[in-house]
């Protein structure tokens, strides 16, 4: 299950990074009028997604991938917090830090859920 998690968050990085570089879908710089994007911001969801279906031909390999995925993706927030959207290689803004921060928390929940599986 959490295999087919990872390929559901592979795709919708992958979504995110390609409709970032869509002007249509990004009104002001505004992913959906609501998070603030650039090319880097998108290079790294495309990024992020294929890695997301890489690591779901293992269930170790999907383990590792939410752990680490998790734990960047926490920080990456903090910092967008702490630094008010200036993450040195791109801006964020606050919508993003809390989608940050969600992901993180909910990638860091799917490690342990993987680890559960992993032990059953």
């Amino acid at each position: 299950m959490v295999r087919l998690i990872a390929i559901l968050f592979g795709i919708g990085f992958i979504f995110a990074g390609v409709a970032g570089f869509i002007p249509m879908t990004t009104p002001g710089g505004y992913l959906f009028g609501l998070f603030q994007v650039d090319t880097m911001h998108n290079i790294v969801h495309l990024v992020s997604g294929v890695l997301a279906i890489m690591a779901a031909t293992t269930l170790k390999l999907t383990k590792l991938y939410f752990l680490i995925f998790g734990i960047v993706y926490a920080i990456v927030a903090i910092v967008g917090f702490a630094r008010n959207g200036d993450l040195f290689i791109m801006q964020v803004n606050m919508a993003d830090n809390f989608l940050h921060l969600g992901i993180g928390i909910v990638a860091i929940y799917l490690s342990y859920y993987a680890s559960k599986q992993q032990t059953s």
